[in-house]
C-alpha cells in the first residue's frame, strides 16, 4: 500500500517537496542517509536553468551537513549553481534486480538519497581547498596526499559549490519479490540478482614508467571493494 510518510510527533514536517510517498520505503535514520551518500561515487544535481530542468551527474563530497560540487568555473552548472538557487541532489545504491512471477511486480533492491538546498558558490580560500581535498579523496580515499597539489592558477579555474542541506531523505527497498497471492504457485522462476560494486581491472596509463609502484589508495580500494560481502550486506 502506496501512503506518505509522516513525522513523528517530536519531528518537523518536511515541505511537501521532500516527503516520501510510500511510507513503507522510508528511511528515517537521517545518519543512514548520509552514509548512503559518502558511499555512492556520484550523484545527480537536478536544477532550473532559464526556465528549463536539468539533471546533471556531478562527482560529490561532503562536511557535514554541506555537500560540495565542483566543476570548471566558466560551465553552466556552476555559473547557475552559484546564485542560490533551489538544488536537488539524488544519489543511489543499486542493490539487486528483483525478479517476479509477473511483469507488474518487478523491482530493484536500491539505497536512495535525496537533499535539497540551496546551492552556493564556495569563495573562501580555506573552505574551497578543503572542499577539493574531500572531492579527491571521496573519488579514491588518500589520494590528495599521492598527487602534485593544486596550483593556485587551478584552483582558480576550479569552481567549487556548497549545497547547505536542509532536508535530506531516504529510500530503500529490500528483500524478495512481492507476488500476488494466486501468482506464488506458478512454474515462473521468480527472486533477487544480487548487483555487486567490484573493482574490475586497473589499467595503468601508457605513458606511466614501469618503476612507478601501485600507490597505497589504489590497493586500498581494490581490497575494500572485493572482500567477500557480510551478512549485513556492507560490503557491496
Amino acid at each position: 500500500m502506496n501512503e506518505t510518510a509522516t513525522p513523528t510527533a517530536s519531528e518537523p514536517r518536511p515541505p511537501s517537496h521532500a516527503r516520501i510517498r510510500a511510507r513503507k520505503r522510508a528511511v528515517s535514520e537521517s545518519a543512514e542517509a548520509w552514509a548512503v551518500l559518502d558511499r555512492a561515487a556520484l550523484s545527480h544535481v537536478g536544477f532550473i536553468d532559464a526556465g528549463r530542468p536539468m539533471v546533471i551527474p556531478m562527482i560529490h563530497a561532503r562536511i557535514g551537513e554541506t555537500i560540495y560540487l565542483h566543476g570548471a568555473r566558466a560551465t553552466r552548472i556552476v555559473k547557475q549553481l552559484g546564485g542560490g538557487v533551489p538544488v536537488c541532489l539524488t544519489a543511489t545504491l543499486l542493490d539487486g534486480l528483483v525478479l517476479a512471477r509477473s511483469a507488474f511486480h518487478h523491482s530493484m533492491n536500491y539505497r536512495c538519497v535525496m537533499a535539497h538546498g540551496a546551492a552556493r558558490q564556495v569563495a573562501d580560500p580555506a573552505e574551497k581547498h578543503q572542499a577539493l581535498v574531500a572531492l579527491t579523496d571521496h573519488l579514491l580515499p588518500g589520494r590528495w596526499d599521492e598527487v602534485r597539489p593544486m596550483s593556485a592558477k587551478e584552483e582558480r579555474a576550479t569552481g567549487v559549490i556548497a549545497l547547505d542541506v536542509d532536508h535530506i531523505t531516504m529510500k530503500r527497498r529490500d528483500g524478495p519479490p512481492v507476488d500476488d497471492a494466486e501468482d506464488y504457485a506458478l512454474p515462473i522462476w521468480a527472486g533477487v540478482i544480487d548487483v555487486a560494486r567490484r573493482a574490475m581491472a586497473v589499467h595503468p596509463d601508457p605513458a606511466l614508467a614501469t618503476s612507478v609502484p601501485r600507490p597505497a589508495s589504489l590497493d586500498a580500494f581494490i581490497n575494500a571493494r572485493n572482500a567477500p560481502t557480510r551478512p549485513d550486506g556492507e560490503n557491496d
